[in-house]
């Protein structure tokens, strides 16, 4: 089912990788982006994927971009998230036909299961906007790193054009807890969730089980 609908140091971390990725987006050109331009990542060791459809989510996202290019050529940037073999597309084309076009494409790749629909028909954002919608993606992480009830691995973002789109395999505590954040952090002018909802006796099946506590020294002799 699809639902559309960082302590301090932590923190510090998230941003500074932010920094480095929006100055590595300054001097992309590339109309045509698989992946996300501005999603995050997704750390395999906490992901709630299976490796095989991590694998496929991979293989969606190149072939969704090599077909667009092929097809489309310069004529948009398109962005395309695979999460779970569900598919997000987001970005900018010139015209509708471009855009049903690009919807075509996408979803006649192998093994997509669903395309949720966020392209829009407008001009292509400045880099200065595109930067800006980095610095969101990495608050709302940042967000979702200092909620203790939250696993934030757990959650895939993509921030266009000042909304951000939440993925990932999460429970409807989980997915209502991380809107909230995502909703009142700066910069956020609106919050579409594509989450796969689970239940929560799905999520202890996968939960990943806690770290061992660390062994206490043997008390020194007198």
């Amino acid at each position: 089912m699809v639902t559309r609908m960082f302590s301090g140091h932590g923190r510090l971390l998230a941003l500074s990788a932010l920094a480095l990725a929006a100055g590595m987006g300054l001097s992309a050109c590339a109309p045509l982006i698989a992946g996300g331009a501005v999603a995050t990542t997704v750390l395999v060791a906490t992901d709630r994927r299976t490796s095989g459809a991590m694998v496929e989510d991979q293989g969606i996202e190149m072939r969704a971009a090599n077909r667009l290019r092929a097809e489309l050529g310069n004529r948009g940037r398109v962005n395309v998230t695979s999460y779970n073999r569900r598919v997000l597309i987001t970005g900018e084309v010139a015209s509708e036909t471009d855009r049903a076009l690009a919807l075509r494409i996408v979803g006649a790749v192998e093994n997509v299961q669903g395309v949720v629909d966020e392209l829009a028909v407008t001009g292509t954002p400045s880099l200065t906007a595109r930067a800006a919608d980095r610095l969101v993606s990495a608050r709302v992480r940042a967000g979702l790193i200092d909620a203790p009830d939250l696993s934030s691995n757990a959650f895939l973002i993509v921030t266009e054009r000042g909304t951000v789109y939440l993925m990932g395999r999460v429970t409807p505590r989980e997915a209502d807890r991380a809107t909230e954040i995502a909703r009142r952090t700066s910069g956020v002018q609106r919050v579409v969730r594509v989450f796969e909802l689970i239940t929560e006796e799905e999520l202890a099946r996968i939960a990943p089980p806690p770290a061992p506590a660390p062994a206490r020294a043997a008390p020194t002799p007198n």
